[in-house]
């Protein structure tokens, strides 16, 4: 089979999204069972990473506002303006919420949340009626969505009634690469070249609300507001949209001694961060997936999370869930861990075993299966 996967989030490096699409589309490739391109827009500004910079490739000169607005036209107009470009493919995966709408070609749909929906603030405005308008019908328009989480699919099915027997859940997984860094240059490494302290609090993601990157924020005041020294806290992760609060939020509070934002880091020195980690905070209210949270497990760091979305699916019994706005309870769960060597140790243990249960070679396992079922249907539906 011939099949078109969209990589824009890995060649513009778009955090969460960009690891699913790079990560599945390196081990779909691996297995060698069909025939990729790798399809981006915005092909001059592109950071290709093996495999895609040795795929077949399909690039267009609009960023992704243009390409938005030309997909919405052909959506609304009925015009044919994108299936020149894919005549040819069986099959379309679009691993990111955009979705052309083409006819003759199969369409798998990968949801990874609605957080627009649920938290409209934490979305520009133009982004979110982008995606409240168009999200209803690339769930309707494509053959079959694979949903990141249970809890994604439930969304779905309540939200836009899409059916549920439409939806195939397929977790995403965590590469080799995330495992315990015991060089101890490696780590020592990665402290100079960050500035990471002795012992730390860790977020890993894109800086934006949905995140709730303030709430450890106020745990770390009211903590020091008891006379207790407070610990310190690293933010690995580029600004997205709406972070200048965040940021204004440490000077309120006078934490800027304490809160390290290291920008954005390569997955060369990320396992080893994790690893230099005393512990990973999670304190997101909503997550499709919440692939830190695994990543973390893997490289043997304790983590402490929110218990909202998809994020109990995902670290299962290996981590402290927490409520994602309760200041108090982050102070508690975190100063446990930290004081704990017991607690550290098990939640270590734990979550080793835990993310071992997920890999990338399975969710390309399951995505083939279902490419094939997918275009297979077509199939019979034309003899």
């Amino acid at each position: 089979m011939k099949i078109c996967i969209d990589v824009s989030a890995a060649v513009h490096r778009r955090a969460g999204l960009g690891r699913y699409a790079l990560e599945l589309t390196r081990a779909l490739v691996a297995q060698g069972e069909h025939e990729y391109t790798a399809f981006y827009h915005q092909r001059g500004q592109a950071h290709l990473e093996p495999p895609i910079d040795r795929m077949p490739q399909l690039g267009t000169r609009f960023s992704v506002k243009p390409w938005r607005l030309l997909t919405m036209l052909t959506y609304f107009s009925g015009a044919p303006l994108m299936e020149r470009k894919f005549r040819g493919f069986d099959l379309f995966h679009a691993t990111e919420h955009l979705l052309p709408k083409l006819r003759g070609v199969r369409s798998v749909f990968t949801l990874h949340d609605l957080i627009f929906h649920f938290d409209p603030g934490s979305h520009l405005p133009l982004n979110r009626i982008y995606l409240n308008l168009m999200m209803p019908r690339f769930l309707r328009a494509a053959d079959v969505i694979i949903a990141v989480s249970e809890c994604a699919k439930r969304d779905a099915v309540r939200i836009y009634g899409t059916p549920a027997d439409k939806i195939h859940v397929i977790t995403e997984g965590v590469d080799a690469r995330f495992r315990p860094v015991n060089h101890l240059g490696r780590l020592a490494h990665v402290r100079s070249t960050y500035n990471l302290p002795e012992r730390f609090v860790l977020f890993v993601g894109t800086i934006e609300p949905r995140k709730n990157i303030p709430i450890l924020f106020e745990a770390m005041a009211s903590h020091r507001e008891r006379g207790l020294e407070t610990w310190r806290v690293v933010i690995v992760g580029k600004p997205g949209w709406l972070y200048e609060p965040i940021y204004r939020r440490v000077t309120e509070l006078g934490l800027q001694d304490q809160v390290h934002f290291t920008g954005y880091v390569g997955d060369h020195d990320l396992p080893a961060i994790y690893g230099a980690a005393t512990l990973l905070a999670m304190p997101s209210r909503y997550e499709g997936f919440g692939l830190p949270v695994l990543e973390a497990m893997a490289c043997g760091t304790p983590v402490v999370s929110s218990n909202a979305s998809s994020l109990p699916e995902v670290a299962g019994d290996a981590a402290l869930l927490v409520p994602p706005d309760d200041a108090r309870a982050w102070n508690e769960a975190i100063t446990r861990v930290l004081n704990d060597d017991a607690l550290r140790a098990s939640l270590r243990e734990r979550g080793l075993a835990h993310a071992a249960r997920f890999t990338w070679e399975q969710a390309a396992r399951h995505t083939a299966d279902l490419y094939r079922r997918v275009v297979g249907q077509a199939s019979s539906k034309m003899t």
